[in-house]
């Protein structure tokens, strides 16, 4: 690999699974066991060989440019980041195609949406001409799958399949030795419209390549997580709060604050008389008092008082007040007194 890899992350959707929240803010920016699901992208590519110079490329929708550009400069300014608009929301491979000046030679492409853990620190001996991650699923007929050969190599990448026959399914994960070689693909792909509703597929691009000689082969995964509806979202911060990235003991020590781990509480979250967990992330500046909360995720400025709450996103600057609920309110919301 001679020259830096960059890393091209789409996420100009629209993201109507995730609204209210995706109203007010770009998916990605939406909150997750104390970070946010932009913060824990980056986090995949953190065993990349010279991973401090990789250079970034994201695509993002109009509305979406001032939040994004904003948090990567306050938490990641020696980030190297190239900024694309998408106007129009015509899928993975246009708008790949729309950052084509900045994507040749070695990239790593992931869907913005969701979550891998994986190895990259071997990535700069890989001869093949690109890779599909992949993770073995009980029932693909959602997913794209990955038709491979004996050896693994793959021959061809199928959406959705009507059958059980093959599940590998595709993570939304890749890599591309030579950037180029995939616009050229694009391009072949636009020319022979090959589309579903007005889209062009990032799946579609790859099989061209792969019918004019391209190499590729799978990687498995064990762990991939969703971040791209409001169930899967809470299910993802259970997983991460359980695996390292909570701070029950730490948060135990609160007075008049009974921890039921694993949680995350922002230091800058005011809890007074509460219970708190299993799988709870407060975020900053949240005020709770004599609450009891599992299985929630709060943004920064969440208020809430003298309520009983389980299985809800609560989007900034929320406040509550009064009875038991299960809810899934956006940004400035207000329920009760």
């Amino acid at each position: 690999m001679s020259t830096s890899i960059k890393i091209a992350i789409p996420m100009a959707g629209l993201g109507t699974r995730m609204r209210p929240h995706t109203w007010s803010k770009p998916k990605p920016l939406i909150g997750l066991a104390g970070r946010t699901v932009l913060d824990y992208l980056l986090e995949q590519f953190n065993s990349l060989p010279d991973f401090k110079n990789a250079k970034f490329v994201f695509i993002v929708g109009p509305n979406q440019l001032e939040q994004i550009r904003l948090h990567m400069q306050l938490q990641y300014p020696q980030k190297k980041v190239q900024y694309i608009i998408q106007e129009r929301m015509r899928g993975q491979s246009d708008a790949l195609y729309l950052a084509r000046e900045y994507l040749s030679g070695p990239i790593l492409m992931c869907f913005s949406d969701t979550l891998i853990e994986t190895d990259l620190s071997k990535l700069t001996n890989e001869k093949a001409d690109g890779i599909a991650w992949v993770k073995r699923v009980l029932d693909p007929r959602r997913f794209g799958v990955a038709k491979v050969d004996k050896n693994g190599h793959i021959e061809h990448l199928v959406e959705k399949p009507k059958d059980l026959s093959n599940n590998l399914a595709l993570v939304g994960f890749y890599y591309i030795r030579e950037g180029n070689e995939l616009m050229k693909a694009i391009e072949t792909q636009v020319e022979q419209k090959m589309s579903l509703n007005n889209e062009y597929f990032l799946a579609d691009a790859i099989n061209v390549m792969l019918e004019s000689g391209s190499k590729f082969h799978i990687r498995e995964v064990e762990v991939w997580l969703d971040a791209g509806k409001l169930d899967a979202l809470l299910e993802t911060n259970q997983f991460l709060l359980g695996h390292g990235h909570d701070n029950s003991q730490e948060a135990a020590k609160r007075d008049g604050v009974s921890i039921v781990p694993p949680v995350y509480i922002h230091p800058q979250a005011n809890v007074k008389g509460c219970v708190v967990g299993p799988h709870v992330s407060i975020a900053k500046d949240c005020l709770l008092e004599h609450t009891i909360i599992s299985n929630s995720i709060l943004e920064e400025g969440v208020q809430i008082k003298n309520f009983i709450l389980e299985n809800s996103f609560l989007g900034r600057n929320a406040i509550i007040e009064g009875h038991a609920e299960s809810l899934n309110l956006g940004d400035n919301s207000c329920v009760g007194k």
